[in-house]
Order: structure tokens, then sequence, then C-alpha cells
């Protein structure tokens, strides 16, 4: 990945923190450094450290690792999602939350890609998920058959052969 331009980091930033509709003595306040200091690396004459993007990351309340990015301190892993994106772009929640967020995507992203060979047989599940029982008056049946409601259970008793103790059993029912 070629280096941007010293300017370029800059430049994000202010598009950040206008985003963000935060003053530049709002941020240089929040980031713990000067307004000139601010002013210059907005305007691409000072180019910042990696501490420095951090504090100004956590002021505008956005990933330290998109400004390392811009910066050319780290090369860009993978393109982000279309969820990460809107995470991180969603204003309305906090930084800690959107860093919560963007943890559990991720563990979950992981653990998909540990589990890949296993995939296609959890997708055929998703896609025809076995039906549900309705509030009791259904009752479940061996072998992942699809159980027969009460109903028809109760209608079957007179003619099942009793195990035991009365009740239908899996053996009577099927005869």
């Amino acid at each position: 990945m070629a280096l941007p331009k010293v300017g370029s980091i800059g430049e994000y930033i202010r598009e950040q923190r206008t985003h963000a509709k935060i003053s530049l003595r709002q941020l240089a306040a929040a980031a713990g450094v000067s307004n000139p200091y601010l002013s210059q690396i907005e305007r691409g004459l000072r180019k910042p450290s990696a501490e420095i993007l951090n504090q100004i990351a956590k002021g505008l309340h956005i990933s330290s690792q998109a400004l390392y990015v811009q910066a050319g301190l780290i090369e860009e892993r993978e393109p982000d999602s279309d969820v990460l994106t809107a995470i991180r772009a969603d204003h309305l929640i906090t930084e800690r939350q959107r860093q919560v967020l963007i943890d559990i995507y991720e563990s979950f992203r992981k653990e998909n890609r540990a589990g890949a060979p296993d995939e296609d047989a959890q997708t055929s599940q998703k896609a025809h998920p076995a039906p549900e029982p309705h509030g009791g008056d259904v009752v479940s049946s061996p072998n992942d058959e699809v159980p027969l409601p009460e109903g028809y259970l109760a209608a079957l008793r007179p003619y099942a052969a009793p195990a035991g103790n009365g009740n239908v059993t899996p053996e009577t029912k099927e005869g």
C-alpha cells in the first residue's frame, strides 16, 4: 500500500471533525493537544505520532485504526464490511458502544471462519428449520420426525397397546 501524502491525514481528521460537528478547539481539548498544533496537522504541516493519532481518534469517537491506516502507519487488513462501516458511522452511540459492537461482530466472524466446513450443514438447517411446538399442543417425537398434534395422539390412544403404565410410547404409537 502506498503511503498517503502527509496532508491527507489532516484532511481526513478535518472531515471527521466537521462530520461530528466538533470545533477545532473542542477536539484539541479532547485530544490533549494545542489548537495551533491540531490546526497544523489538519493543514498537512505536521505529521502526528501514533500516540497523538490515538488521542485524536478518542476525541473524534472513531477507531484509532482508521487514523493509523490514513496516516500510513499500518496497512488495512481487509475491507470493512457494511456492518462495520455502519457501526463506525453511527454517531448516536458512544465510542465504547461502537467498540463493543465491533468486538462482538468480529468474534462472530472469527467463529464462523473457524467453523467454515460445517457451514453448509448449518445453512441447510437454517433454510429448512423444523417446525416449532405451538404452546403445548404438540408432543415431540424421536428421530427429528415432525411431531403429531396432541389431538391426533389422543385419538390414537385407544388403539395403541398399553406399555405397562398405559402411556403411548414411540414403539406403541408406530404399531
